[in-house]
């Protein structure tokens, strides 16, 4: 310590560590307010870039910010955002990789984080200030500019990126990093870059910058003049439609959301990221819309004059690139981005949801939604009801998801959380997942990124054993998903928490081969058998035995009664298992629910099947909605 009572001498890495336990933040839940710290701890992979300054900081802070040890940093950036997603952005993970391929292996976590508006803080190693060394082992050199290097490729995937090139500089750089991180509007990943020596470099810095600091997420109230244009315009709908986004549960607005709806009898659609916006069971929730969405949704979609959108960037999967809604449809978007809010010719609404769906509650006063309109919906939910039901049933029929969907929806617990992410889980968990509690479900579609599964599980894992530790993580992921990335079984039995990870192997990458398919396209290098330079048969790897192999409790089954025992062994089990079913990658996909989704396309092949597809497909860009 120095001999100035105000200040504190120290390493670089040390002041980063002692700031970082010192951020707390208020969250407000069901039972009151809970002050807690920002960070839950850090994920870790040390290398030469950050094992000796910032590996000693992290030693002497290991009580207050647990450091897990990850087995790939793109894996450990995965569960930072399930960390995040579970504790509804108010808190977050930082992650620590070595300067070179450690650091470089977690751009594709952060490009996760960023399509998904999530916090996550990056502290990675980098090639040294000085240069003395240079060129050093790892070192991305650039000939014609020395200051860049393989951090700088981190730039587009951030919200905010600094390399801290003097220890003074993170009394300014740090603050800034969280702040951009706890704001609803800018949230996304953060990455500093700590060059090596500088993170040994001593500095005297001030007490003040140490102090218990207690921060809340702002709430930005909406715009006196947009909330009386919006309210103007829906109350002249007579076919009203509220689309909900995740970012109705990151405001904790679902229940003005709810409010909102039953208050003016409107339909209720949900995206992807808002699947467990409502239940399934709720009167005004007529189902997930787009792409992977349900008939039900769509079919209100295409016929609502006024679209209230709620927390969603309306991605193409929630618009069926925009031509999911009728050419004269309206939109009002309530988002706390301004970039979001101004998409499609909307009228905005700039602000909090759950201010700024209050506000416009009470600015249309009395209006309801026609009855006749919000029995219409109903009757198309209770329709897709229907069909659901018969999709996830089995019998004398080839294995499936949603078969294998409907046994865990239907012998889970309520508060149970289910994840997945890419390939062909996404559409089918969206489609044919009912609903059981809110927030409860995390697909990952924001990037559609495979390998996200089991550690975003474990991520999410980590943030309810904190809150919710007799909760169930649940993950059904596709056996080309699980080649891509599985070495968090190892994590998750290490930290012993535990997992129910659902296995369901087609043999390929069976929804691509199915994408292929449908636009006249052979059947090429996505399922096993039909890739050319592999000699092995499908189904060849014992997914079982491999995950025995990482400690866990594993066992394969021949069809969904088998699955449903296991799933309830699984349950009884107080470690990590992994159940394995084969599914068949022709039959058995959800055939319904679906939009039309721009696709590239060829507009010329020697193949007349490509031709007809093509055109085929090209037949409903017609109806796509022209717009910025």
């Amino acid at each position: 310590m120095s001999s100035h009572t105000n200040t504190h001498t120290m390493t670089t890495a040390q002041a980063i560590v002692r700031w970082l336990a010192n951020q707390f933040i208020v969250i407000d839940g069901e039972e009151g307010s809970q002050e807690v710290r920002v960070f839950g701890g850090g994920f870790g992979i040390f290398g030469h870039g950050n094992v000796t300054c910032l590996g000693e900081a992290l030693y002497e802070h290991k009580d207050t910010l647990p450091l897990y040890r990850g087995q790939n940093e793109q894996s450990m950036g995965f569960a930072a955002a399930g960390y995040a997603k579970y504790h509804l952005r108010q808190r977050m993970m930082f992650c620590t990789a070595s300067a070179g391929p450690g650091t470089s292996n977690l751009l594709t976590s952060s490009a996760l984080a960023h399509a998904n508006r999530l916090p996550m803080l990056m502290l990675c190693g980098d090639t040294f200030l000085t240069r003395l060394p240079d060129p050093v082992l790892q070192q991305m050199e650039n000939f014609g500019d020395p200051t860049l290097g393989v951090n700088d490729a981190f730039k587009p995937v951030t919200r905010y990126w600094d390399r801290i090139c003097h220890p003074a500089q993170i009394i300014q750089s740090l603050p800034h990093a969280l702040a951009t991180m706890l704001d609803p509007a800018e949230c996304g990943p953060a990455f500093i870059g700590l060059p090596q020596d500088v993170q040994g470099w001593v500095y005297d810095y001030p007490e003040v910058f140490f102090e218990k600091t207690v921060h809340r997420i702002r709430r930005i109230g909406p715009d006196v003049q947009e909330i009386t244009d919006a309210a103007q315009l829906l109350k002249t709908a007579k076919r009203p439609m509220i689309i909900a986004g995740g970012g109705v549960q990151y405001s904790r607005a679902v229940q003005e959301l709810t409010t909102f709806a039953e208050t003016h009898q409107i339909p209720v659609v949900e995206t992807i990221a808002g699947r467990a916006n409502m239940l399934a069971t709720h009167a005004l929730n007529i189902g997930p819309i787009g792409v992977t969405g349900s008939n039900s949704a769509n079919a209100i979609a295409e016929q609502a004059d006024v679209i209230v959108s709620i927390g969603t960037r309306l991605q193409d999967f929630t618009t069926g690139s925009w031509t999911a809604f009728a050419p004269d449809a309206q939109f009002i978007s309530l988002n706390v981005g301004r970039y979001d809010a101004t998409k499609h010719r909307s009228v905005p609404v700039v602000g909090d949801a759950k201010l700024s769906i209050s506000a416009l509650t009470e600015a249309i006063g009395s209006y309801q939604a026609p009855a006749s309109w919000t029995s219409l919906a109903q009757d198309e939910r209770k329709k897709w009801d229907a069909y659901v039901a018969q999709n996830v049933a089995y019998g004398n029929r080839p294995n499936s998801y949603a078969q294998a969907i409907g046994v865990v929806n239907d012998k889970c617990d309520p508060n149970d959380r289910i994840v997945a992410a890419a390939g062909g889980l996404p559409a089918e968990v969206t489609a044919n997942w009912r609903t059981l509690s809110i927030g409860s479900v995390d697909v990952e579609f924001g990037f559609s990124c495979m390998g996200y599964e089991i550690s975003g599980g474990w991520g999410a894992r980590i943030a309810q054993s904190e809150n919710s530790p007799n909760q169930e993580t649940i993950i059904f992921i596709g056996d080309g998903s699980y080649m891509m990335l599985n070495s968090d079984i190892y994590s998750a039995v290490l930290t012993d928490k535990k997992l129910i990870i659902v296995v369901l192997d087609n043999g390929g990458f069976a929804v691509i081969n199915k994408l292929q398919n449908n636009t006249g396209n052979e059947s090429f290098n996505n399922l096993i058998k039909d890739t050319p330079t592999a000699t092995a048969g499908a189904f060849s790897v014992d997914f079982e035995a491999h995950a025995k192999a990482m400690g866990a409790n594993a066992m394969t089954v021949a069809n969904p009664d088998e699955l449903g025992d296991a799933f309830l062994a699984a349950k009884a089990s107080e470690k990590t298992t992994v159940i394995v079913m084969q599914v068949d990658p022709y039959d058995g996909w959800t055939n319904e629910g679906h939009t039309w989704w721009e696709v590239g396309t060829p507009h010329t092949s020697a193949n007349k099947k490509i031709n007809d597809a093509h055109s085929d497909w090209e037949s409903s860009r017609s109806k796509q909605r022209k717009g910025v």
